[in-house]
């Protein structure tokens, strides 16, 4: 298949237009102001019962995302070798993006009454997206010629922030003017059930633009015999080879600890804002779009960065400022401080997460075309580090009463994480990079 094709990398791109409603309506804003107003007891308290535990809303917002990753971590490495045997990586990133999108548009009927049912949809949903973004991420190394992967990686990151604000912005109206939409004023809960169903159509229907362009078979594979059993042979095949790599190693074991400070800041800003700092959920959803559309500059700029000094010199300059982060996380106290961390946030938080995805794809050997098998080994190491990260996030918080404590773990994660990434070099690739003649416009 020919690389760079504008249609194809165009495509691919777009499943992050479709998917990342997801990340910033459900995970991000509506959704965890949503779930803590309905565990909101008439005393103030939000202790909840589930499943015949009770503990605190917002810690078990935290486990039901660990829950989720633990589950799709464990699944993931069989079923991505299933895909590199059978070729039919496309066909599994449908039914994730089926099962994620339908869940999400299941929250409409989230209430006190289906609370149980709800938040297991949010697990599930969860599951759906973090499942289908390995199948995604593997189309990378196969669409792209290699000088390609930082830009096209910030391309996808960029093209999902911008257009889950369109939605976020789209349902913030009808949250904040219901009337303007035809709903009572009074009836507070529709508005937010509303965007959970919006985010749920945004995503299937979006997703079919990339389904029709990105290939299905890349390596023409036809698989003979048991697609379980081959499947894990595969596995089993590129797990072998990955102990034969020692740079990707280092950088698997970076990111493991840098990455679970990144994503527990991401999931749980909100929480953090509305618990210790008491913020109104309107400063709460600006910060988050302040976040988002930041995001868009700083995934290309740390594109440029990585063009000229070096995807790892350029890991670790953003490492070094989310270590500033949560150093200024632990202090802040009012709505101002929070809006200016808010903006380092997202000049770092597009950069870290497209360069890491691209930087992952470097280190791959060239010969190989199990690519779903090799990310799902990027995928568990993020998912696992998003479990300890959240879960640990959570421990610290239920035990001290105070979601400060729980940064200084952060800042722990992000200095490991440092320390790796010093450790990682001798790769060509990671270097300052020249622009393949060959390559086509995207």
């Amino acid at each position: 298949m020919e690389k760079n094709n504008p249609t194809v990398t165009r495509a691919w791109c777009f499943y992050d237009w479709a998917n990342s409603v997801y990340s910033l309506v459900i995970t991000s804003t509506i959704f965890p102001i949503y779930f803590s107003a309905v565990s909101r007891k008439p005393d103030g308290t939000s202790v909840v019962d589930f499943l015949g535990f009770s503990l605190d809303s917002s810690v078990l917002f935290t486990y039901a995302i660990s829950s989720a990753f633990l589950i799709i971590a464990f699944l993931s490495p069989f079923l991505t070798a299933i895909a590199d045997y059978s070729g039919r990586k496309k066909l599994f990133l449908k039914l994730f993006c089926y099962l994620g999108a339908l869940s999400c548009a299941g929250l409409y009927f989230f209430t006190k009454e289906t609370f149980t049912v709800s938040v297991i949809l949010f697990v599930l949903a969860t599951i759906g997206f973090s499942g289908s973004i390995v199948f995604y991420n593997a189309y990378l190394p196969e669409i792209a010629t290699e000088d390609q992967y930082d830009r096209l990686s910030a391309r996808g990151f960029s093209m999902g922030y911008v257009g889950s604000v369109i939605l976020l912005v789209f349902n913030l109206m009808m949250i904040m003017k219901p009337g303007w939409f035809g709903i009572a004023a009074d009836n507070t809960s529709l508005p937010p059930r509303i965007a959970f169903l919006s985010t749920g159509i945004w995503w299937i229907g979006f997703a079919q633009y990339s389904f029709y362009h990105l290939p299905g078979n890349v390596y023409q594979r036809k698989p003979k015999g048991s697609w379980i059993l081959n499947g894990f042979k595969e596995l089993k095949g590129v797990l072998n080879q990955v102990k034969e790599l020692p740079q990707l190693k280092r950088f698997l074991l970076a990111y493991f600890f840098y990455n679970m400070g990144v994503q527990t800041v991401m999931y749980l800003a909100a929480i953090f804002g509305e618990v210790e700092l008491r913020l109104p959920s309107e400063v709460l959803i600006l910060t988050v779009l302040i976040i988002q559309l930041v995001a868009v500059a700083g995934a290309y700029a740390f594109a440029k960065l990585s063009a000229r000094y070096g995807n790892i010199k350029a890991l670790i300059v953003a490492v070094v400022i989310w270590i500033g982060i949560c150093i200024g996380a632990y202090f802040t106290q009012g709505e101002l401080q929070f809006y200016a961390l808010a903006a380092v946030v997202g000049s770092v938080m597009g950069g870290i997460q497209s360069l890491s995805r691209s930087t992952y794809s470097k280190l791959i050997p060239s010969t190989t075309i199990d690519h779903a098998s090799y990310f799902s080994f990027y995928d568990v190491t993020e998912k696992v580090s998003i479990v300890l990260g959240t879960l640990a996030y959570g421990a610290i918080a239920q035990l001290t009463g105070s979601m400060r404590y729980s940064i200084l773990a952060l800042i722990t994660f992000f200095a490991l994480g440092l320390l790796f990434l010093l450790l990682v070099r001798g790769k060509k690739s990671l270097e300052p990079q020249r622009p393949s003649a060959q390559v086509t416009s995207a």
